[in-house]
């Protein structure tokens, strides 16, 4: 981040901070729920579903894959009770725009020929059904439990709204 940056959100830190009165939310989210989302700043899941400080996990990666945020649903739901998984993607999202080899060659040629064809980006070319896969893969898990509900959404960027792929 720049100077400015870090100074603009240290500022509106301290607002935030100075009427701070949540400090004792209970650690377990208050509506059982957790949502697997793209890291897109376009998407403000908390606004976009109505949640609050304390309602829910909110697990961002890039193209809100669950095979990237497994872990965190096996903490969620074992560990602090979570009993419903939305998974949730995006219209016009840049995980649409490439393929894994294209990105290995980016970073191959950037980072001075350094191998990094180990590292799976999960890019996906058909929007809804990524979707189904990552609803299908958390679904499958042996380590989540089986009575844990799965749906999968889109979320519109051109209108703020979701619409179901898989429930």
């Amino acid at each position: 981040m720049s100077g400015q940056i870090v100074k603009d959100v240290t500022a509106a830190n301290h607002l935030y901070s100075a009427s701070f009165a949540k400090g004792n939310l209970p650690l377990p989210p208050g509506r059982k729920l957790a949502v697997v989302t793209c890291m897109d700043a376009r998407l403000d899941p908390a606004k976009a579903l109505g949640l609050h400080e304390g309602d829910a996990h909110v697990i961002r990666n890039a193209g809100g894959r669950s095979k990237d945020a497994i872990r965190s649903i096996i903490i969620s739901q074992q560990l602090l009770g979570t009993e419903e998984v939305l998974i949730i993607h995006h219209t016009d999202c840049g995980m649409l725009t490439f393929s894994d080899s294209q990105l290995h060659h980016i970073l191959q040629e950037r980072f001075d020929g350094n191998d990094v064809r180990d590292i799976d980006f999960l890019p996906f070319s058909d929007l809804e059904q990524s979707v189904r896969d990552d609803v299908e893969y958390v679904r499958t898990s042996k380590v989540v439990r089986p009575e844990i509900r799965v749906s999968g959404w889109i979320y519109e960027v051109e209108t703020g709204k979701i619409r179901p792929v898989s429930t």
